[in-house]
């Protein structure tokens, strides 16, 4: 990287090396809407090049034992951890999110990524029987695919893309990853970490773009076997249409419209706050955030006036300010598609309780030109309505009256998604029952992003295929394969 008339210039890393490119995107800084970082524009070429060194990396990367493997995650989790607060500022610039956010969740998480899965690929067993009357023994074994394509998202770019390197090179393949031209920085700084940490030249191979140049080339490429993606469903939908013909592994983890459920019997003290923060962390852009809230009817006023107060005092701030709830959304044409899905609730006759359009928002002279927006509550709204059927992925959510809990269940369970719920009750019986219910991946009872590494985390229907954590990576990851010896 150089500076040239103060702009940040990234570069590919392919086979331990950055090398230089022909042509950028402009990166905008959020919080003022200034470009100030040149992205490199990939494609076709420098994937070609990148699964060259992968391919080359590949038979002695998935010869060594998984304790070796181990050892270099573990020392890449410590150079990371090391470079906690210059990766935390650096996230913090390039998404809009708070320097707060970045520097307790995103980066910690990315670290704990590595050493999560620098442990759990030391304790993975596998399968035999024995079948004495033939006198055979059955047993399986795992092997490496091969050369993994990792395309990772804007709005939590080192978390999950470490989500998808850890495991990927723990299983001993080789990757080529595609971070969002969106958000590049912090994948460009791991990548002068992956030689310190003893990672083989062509073992980590980054490639910046866009999708439909770099993406594309890297779905079609007939010799990467897998991809994983995090993103959008129509994406997701390309995706699958080009990679059909090679017959890939694919991991799509998508989008979610995802409900939250408050009986009359929940403890508001903790459900307002967590269901605040649900709605609304990180400017609304987590797949997991909450869009729709079902509010018992009994409790519904109670709760509307306590929510509403809640979440005006979500303070809507520069990312570097720390008492800031809230940062800057990722671009100026998603805010744009933001606003507009408050337009249309406005148009349908519904309310817009507090946010977008009903308070006012006060930044600095610099930042007035930066993609920020209030923590905005819509109410008296169908559940037909878009804004209540499509992800918005924004600091926006919805607040509508139930009566019964076959109702509200059917009602949760009516969108194309099934990623995330949460359940707020102090009937033992009833969150069990509403749970199993629910046609989502997770659901939080009485909580919310409580995460669990070891167990699967994905969605259902439109919100994806696959799922990750310790054991479900790995299987993606690796080929199953059945020997059978006659003794």
């Amino acid at each position: 990287c150089s500076g040239t008339m103060e702009l940040l210039m990234l570069e590919n890393f392919i086979d331990g090396k950055f090398l230089p490119c022909h042509s950028y995107i402009d990166s905008y800084d959020p919080s003022t809407g200034e470009v100030y970082c040149k992205v490199p524009d990939s494609g076709k070429e420098e994937i070609e090049v990148a699964v060259e060194a992968a391919r080359k990396a590949f038979p002695s990367w998935s010869s060594r034992s998984p304790q070796e493997r181990s050892q270099v995650l573990n020392r890449l989790a410590d150079l990371l951890e090391q470079s906690l607060e210059e990766l935390a500022q650096a996230e913090s610039k390039d998404q809009g999110k708070t320097l707060t956010m970045a520097r307790t969740i995103d980066i910690p998480r990315s670290v704990q990524n590595f050493r999560f899965f620098a442990s759990s690929i030391l304790h993975h067993t596998t399968e035999s029987t024995q079948m004495d009357h033939l006198g055979c023994l059955h047993y399986t074994v795992r092997t490496p695919v091969g050369i993994a394509g990792l395309i990772s998202p804007w709005n939590l770019p080192l978390y999950l893309l470490t989500w998808k390197i850890a495991p990927a090179i723990a299983a001993g393949n080789t990757v080529i990853a595609k971070p969002s031209e969106l958000t590049s920085v912090t994948a460009w700084m791991l990548c002068k970490f992956l030689n310190k940490a003893g990672v083989p030249p062509g073992v980590v191979n980054i490639v910046f773009g866009t999708g439909p140049k770099v993406g594309e080339a890297l779905v079609t490429h007939p010799e990467v076997p897998l991809i994983s993606f995090t993103g959008s469903q129509p994406t997701a939908e390309r995706i699958t249409q080009l990679s059909a013909p090679f017959c890939k592994k694919l991991s799509l983890e998508l989008g979610g419209k995802n409900p939250a459920i408050i009986f009359e019997d929940a403890n508001l003290e903790d459900c307002i706050p967590a269901t605040v923060r649900s709605s609304f962390a990180n400017q609304g852009e987590i797949c997991l955030c909450t869009s729709r809230i079902f509010v018992q009817r009994s409790i519904y006023n109670e709760f509307l006036k306590r929510f509403v107060e809640a979440s005006r005092k979500w303070k809507v701030g520069i990312p570097s300010d720390p008492s800031a709830s809230m940062g800057a959304l990722i671009s100026k044409a998603h805010l744009e598609k933001v606003r507009s899905y408050i337009k249309k609730a406005r148009a349908e006759g519904a309310q817009i309780l507090c946010g977008e359009g009903v308070d006012r928002l006060s930044l600095p002279p610099r930042n007035q030109a930066g993609y920020f927006m209030l923590p905005t509550v819509i109410t008296d709204i169908k559940d037909e309505s878009c804004c209540m059927k499509e992800e918005i992925f924004g600091p926006v959510t919805c607040v509508v009256p139930f009566d019964s809990e076959e109702e509200v269940i059917r009602r949760a369970n009516s969108v194309k998604y099934g990623l995330a719920a949460t359940v707020w009750s102090g009937h033992v019986g009833r969150i069990h029952r509403v749970a199993q219910k629910l046609q989502s991946g997770l659901v939080w009872t009485n909580c919310w992003l409580i995460r669990e590494l070891n167990l699967p985390f994905g969605g259902m229907k439109y919100s994806g295929i696959g799922r990750e954590g310790a054991k479900d990576s790995h299987d993606f990851f690796t080929e199953i394969k059945t020997i059978t010896v006659k003794y």
